[in-house]
């Protein structure tokens, strides 16, 4: 159930967080959900959970009927209550495992098939059914997936500024590439999501655009917090 500022809100609360790679929204959208008590939701993590199954089967990641049926025939865990920053693939832990770079190399693959995306967004829709409130972040959330939303933001950055927390995220785990080929991998990815068929990242209707690129995680927190509290 969420609470703010001692007041209850609806337990069936669905808040959706949308914005290009390097936004902030997955951070934003794990700590929302922790002031708020409510289920977290990283849609990202589905699309990774199959790559790596894909991947792992040597399914070839052109055969969109390949990929539906690997689709159908998994199954992905996320937002549970007893763990909700863990992810589960057929009852194994991939949390890490989803986070390699040949995952994240790949997943676009998958993110374009047509009827692949539909059986995610039909998973994603049930997780929100059983979850008492979700916040749930990704590139279509507030768009195709949960259109009705009772709230719905859009998060942004200037490119150097993603580019940027990609480099130290990427550096943190071990990992050393250069800014120019952050920059440069970023904007080929803002193009491809923009521009994909299925799914495209985009502004969703009636969402409040925020700007991060100067702003804390907490103040970008407390600026959607603030929003909620007034309504």
């Amino acid at each position: 159930m969420a609470v703010y500022n001692g007041r209850t809100l609806d337990t069936q609360l669905i808040i959706t967080i949308d914005g290009p790679a390097g936004s902030g929204k997955s951070t934003i959208a794990r700590h929302l959900a922790e002031r708020l008590g409510i289920a977290y939701l990283d849609t990202g993590a589905m699309y990774r959970a199959l790559t790596l199954a894909a991947l792992e089967g040597c399914v070839d990641l052109d055969d969109g009927a390949a990929l539906t049926r690997l689709a159908a025939a998994c199954r992905i865990d996320l937002a549970l209550p007893e763990a909700p920053d863990r992810v589960y693939l057929d009852g194994h832990d991939v949390t890490e495992a989803i986070r390699r770079p040949t995952v994240t190399a790949s997943a676009h693959k998958l993110a374009c098939v047509a009827e692949l995306r539909q059986h995610l967004v039909e998973e994603q829709r049930r997780i929100a059914e059983r979850a008492q409130g979700l916040v749930t972040e990704g590139r279509d959330q507030g768009s195709v997936v949960f259109p009705g939303a009772d709230y719905k933001f859009y998060l942004d950055a200037a490119p150097e500024i993603r580019a940027r927390r990609r480099q130290a995220e990427l550096s943190a785990q071990g990992e050393c590439v250069s800014y120019g080929d952050t920059l440069a991998a970023q904007r080929e990815r803002d193009a491809r999501d923009r521009s994909r068929r299925e799914g495209p990242l985009k502004v969703p209707e009636d969402a409040i655009v925020i700007d991060t690129s100067a702003l804390t995680i907490e103040e970008v927190v407390q600026a959607l917090l603030d929003r909620i509290g007034k309504d």
